[in-house]
């Protein structure tokens, strides 16, 4: 099947598609560029800034939710998956986002949430309006209460964002919601949602889209039991004990992939799925991106490590190892919309350094270096980079963002906030709206007031601030990426391990035969200079190396 429009030209066979090496950049629509004053970012203001996108050096853009919804949770709160919300736009601008992105050689991947709709969606009306037991519950997890009259939920199961995961209906019944409960979970027993998805599948590849990133891939399929969870962690973020956990990373989820993989096969060109999947180890991810299911996933241990250089190799190596046992790509990330962003993850001055799990979001009170965190954010994307496969970067990070800790209470949005009885911020700090210049209403980011307040400082983090500042971190980015694009041993090729002083990372990426001369990475993660190797020339480096011969703590240097 040949879509409505063309995607970009395919860079070789399916061993060497773009997504197996690609660098994808992240947009939270709301927060990247507003073109209509609202104070809300939309299709518009990423269409006015591709070029900035494809000036960076990027493959392709992943765009969140822009889907008609009430906005309960950001727009993962789904009212009808087969148009745009009004606030962004209109199905005619996305179709000539993706014209456009085109035209400028960059691939556009969007955001699918299948694991629950909106409470707004017409499926979930009807099932409202219907009787305990119809056709129209089916496509959701409805079931009566226990105890007295059955006033108690049906388990106890909670929900990710607080408080309980059931909701109960006037008639009595309860519905399950793994997040809030304006969310309810989709059935995935149910034939109709199965096929519904698969329609949701083509109408977007038709539109041209090259491809999806699956919100909680793992959720998908629960015990049909609904037994209790007890001991069984329920935290989104943490590890998860599949296949035997009841909500979590079952074994059963992989048939709706297989099934949603010969649906893309229909299509022409290089289209691709990424999981967010966030389970317990590098073995249980890899069962995602098997030949015949998904093509990528997103490596979550390599962003739960801390600035560690035992833990860090050790997590490089298991998930290159096992991503590499199915044939796929191992897909590395930093930061992105739920986690505290990594240039103050790495500022902490405890022994979480960079990691990321319960409890661990920075607070108001958190004890914080941003300027080591910044240092150690720069050598990241750097190490990053030089590993083999593919690259997600959140918006900002190139500008070196840290979270905002201190938006006031009244602004925040995250439906965390709320749910927790006001005891967890939530995810508003690392979904601030992006400064683009130094100064004026929202810094760039629109004509009027930015939905959620920007520091005062951030005019000096701006896009036009950092442009063409050679030690800006912006440059370093497109520096990085502009010699990861031009070196031949930046490719798919393995990547080995070289001896380095303890607390350093050194490794050695080979071109293919004949194409250029190896590259070493070496990463400084202790508290003391160390000595660089043998080197001709100095590709790139994430700080100044002031004192010849030896590399700085906290950085990153790539040498020819």
């Amino acid at each position: 099947m040949t879509s409505l429009q063309t995607p970009p030209p395919d860079t070789g066979t399916a061993e060497h598609a773009w997504w197996r090496h690609g660098v994808i950049y992240q947009v939270y629509i709301r927060s990247f560029a507003d073109s209509d004053g609202d104070g809300i970012g939309d299709l518009g203001g990423i269409r006015s800034r591709l070029s900035y996108l494809r000036d960076l050096g990027v493959d392709a853009v992943w765009i969140t939710p822009f889907y008609p919804s009430p906005m309960a949770d950001g727009g993962y709160d789904v009212a009808d998956y087969r148009d745009i919300e009004p606030v962004f736009g209109t199905l005619g601008d996305a179709e000539a986002l993706v014209r456009e992105a085109h035209e400028l050689g960059l691939h556009v991947l969007i955001d699918i949430v299948p694991n629950h709709s909106s409470d707004q969606h017409e499926w979930f009306q009807a099932a409202l309006r219907a009787a305990p037991g119809s056709p129209e519950r089916e496509r959701y997890i409805f079931r009566p209460g226990r105890g007295p009259a059955g006033a108690l939920p049906p388990n106890d199961w909670e929900s990710v964002f607080g408080g309980p995961a059931w909701q109960r209906v006037a008639d009595g019944d309860w519905y399950l919601h793994l997040f809030a409960p304006q969310q309810p979970d989709f059935n995935w027993e149910n034939a109709e949602v199965v096929e519904d998805f698969h329609r949701t599948l083509r109408f977007w590849l038709d539109r041209g889209v090259d491809g999806f990133r699956i919100d909680v891939a793992n959720s998908l399929k629960k015990d049909r039991a609904l037994p209790d969870l007890g001991d069984f962690d329920q935290d989104l973020l943490e590890a998860h004990s599949g296949p035997h956990h009841p909500i979590w990373d079952r074994d059963a989820v992989h048939e709706v992939y297989r099934g949603w993989r010969l649906v893309l096969e229909e299509y022409d060109g290089e289209r691709a799925f990424v999981a967010e999947a966030w389970v317990r180890d590098a073995e249980r991810l890899a069962l995602y991106v098997r030949p015949d299911e998904l093509h990528t996933a997103f490596n979550f241990d390599y962003l739960r490590a801390a600035w560690d250089a035992e833990e860090l190799r050790a997590t490089i190596d298991s998930c290159l190892a096992t991503t590499g046992a199915v044939g796929a790509p191992t897909t590395w990330v930093l930061s992105n919309h739920d986690v505290t962003r990594h240039a103050t993850r790495y500022a902490r001055l405890d022994s979480t350094a960079g990691g990321v799990g319960e409890g661990e979001r920075a607070g108001p009170d958190t004890p914080l270096d941003l300027e080591l965190g910044l240092r150690r954010a720069r050598a990241a994307a750097l190490l990053t980079l030089a590993l083999p496969g593919s690259a997600y970067l959140y918006q900002g990070e190139e500008l070196g963002l840290p979270e905002v800790l201190d938006l006031p209470e009244d602004v925040l949005q995250d439906p965390i906030w709320a749910r927790s009885g006001h005891r967890e911020r939530g995810r508003d700090g690392c979904r601030v709206p992006l400064p683009w210049s130094t100064d004026g209403p929202s810094l760039g980011f629109g004509t009027g007031k930015a939905w959620l307040p920007q520091p005062a400082d951030w005019g000096s983090r701006s896009v036009a601030a950092q442009q063409d500042d050679p030690g800006s971190t912006l440059e370093l980015y497109r520096a990085a990426l502009a010699v990861r694009r031009g070196t031949p041993a930046f490719g798919e090729g393995p990547m080995s391990w070289i001896d380095s002083p303890a607390g350093t990372l050194a490794f050695e990426r080979q071109p293919p035969e004949g194409a250029g001369s190896r590259v070493v990475c070496l990463v400084n993660l202790s508290d003391r200079p160390v000595p660089l190797p043998a080197y001709d020339v100095v590709l790139l480096a994430s700080g100044p190396l002031d004192h010849p011969g030896t590399l700085p703590p906290d950085t990153t240097v790539w040498l020819r």
